[in-house]
């Protein structure tokens, strides 16, 4: 098994109709208190047109998004992040509301944040339909698994905490970076990419289709996802996955030192693959390697060097 770690650098729905009421009466009560401030107007994943106040008090929603804020140079800007904005270190010294997919209004409004930088994920969808009408500005961030997607989400980020100029830097390091590990992954014969598979667990096996972050980051590291021609995640069954033969199985590291090989292929379904045999087991933390933020390149760089050591070690 090879486990990967990412390289040392730099709330449930509304409750009630009640509670709307009294969250959109505290917004209008906290803004109409407010200093007057400079603003700016960005246009959103969403194709909103949000104005942005200079100076802000900033809650951050989705690993990604806070990763680009530090190295925006930002981070001291945050008043919280979600659960999974683990990296870098100081985000986990800042109160956290939770899952980004299943968010409370009332533990937003308890940070009084002055700007929501919230990934386009986020949910669920009656909280999203909440924070759209909060008097609080909140800026849509894009989810695309690409280069383009992750200089996309730097200009929007960059832009709305007017950073334009960090921005631009960062953009193009991160485009050279991603150049460099494409050159690195073209090494690899065509005829020797591996079959890789992405589980989420191993207690239900759902495995990551087309157009997942999982997919995204197996194509660009080289390896072939058999489940391609599919869209988002579907449940594996034990015959497909025994006609597709995987050779490596791709996982999230479960944050207690798993999962182990032995359970992972101890499963009827992958005990004869070629990855069994192999004990080629993968494992990295999710938001380095499915975030699409500042270390995506280096993430891909860790799993093509796992997966073709022969061809790739220097």
């Amino acid at each position: 098994m090879t486990r990967l770690q990412p390289p040392n650098t730099r709330l449930s729905g509304l409750r009630s109709i009640g509670f709307l009421v009294l969250a959109a009466t505290l917004f209008v009560t906290m803004t109409a208190r407010m200093p007057a401030m400079a603003q700016t107007t960005v246009t959103d994943a969403l194709g909103r047109q949000v104005a942005v106040p200079e100076t802000m008090r900033v809650l951050s929603l989705g690993p990604d998004v806070t990763e680009i804020v530090y190295a925006l140079g930002a981070g001291g800007r945050l008043v919280g992040v979600d659960r999974s904005s683990r990296y870098p270190e100081e985000a986990n010294g800042l109160p956290n509301v939770g899952y980004r997919r299943a968010l409370s209004a009332e533990g937003l409004l308890s940070l009084k944040p002055e700007l929501i930088l919230a990934a386009e994920d986020i949910g669920p969808p009656e909280v999203v339909d909440v924070l759209k009408a909060f008097s609080v500005p909140v800026v849509f961030i894009p989810e695309d698994n690409s280069m383009n997607g992750v200089a996309r989400k730097i200009a929007l980020i960059a832009e709305t905490l007017n950073r334009e100029e960090e921005g631009r830097k960062l953009a193009d390091e991160i485009a050279r970076d991603f150049e460099a590990v494409s050159a690195l992954v073209e090494r690899v014969p065509a005829e020797t990419r591996k079959k890789v598979v992405f589980f989420h667990g191993i207690a239900r096996l759902t495995a990551a289709g087309g157009g997942t972050a999982a997919d995204a980051i197996i194509r660009q590291s080289g390896g072939i996802n058999p489940f391609g021609h599919f869209d988002g995640y579907k449940a594996a069954s034990e015959e497909a996955l025994l006609a597709m033969e995987p050779q490596a199985i791709l996982m999230m590291a479960d944050g207690r030192g798993g999962p182990a090989a032995e359970d992972v292929f101890a499963v009827a379904a992958l005990s004869t693959s070629p990855a069994a045999r192999d004990r080629a087991l993968i494992v990295l933390d999710g938001p380095y390697m499915l975030g699409f933020g500042p270390r995506t390149a280096d993430a891909i760089r860790a799993l093509a060097l796992a997966l073709y050591p022969d061809y790739l070690a220097d």
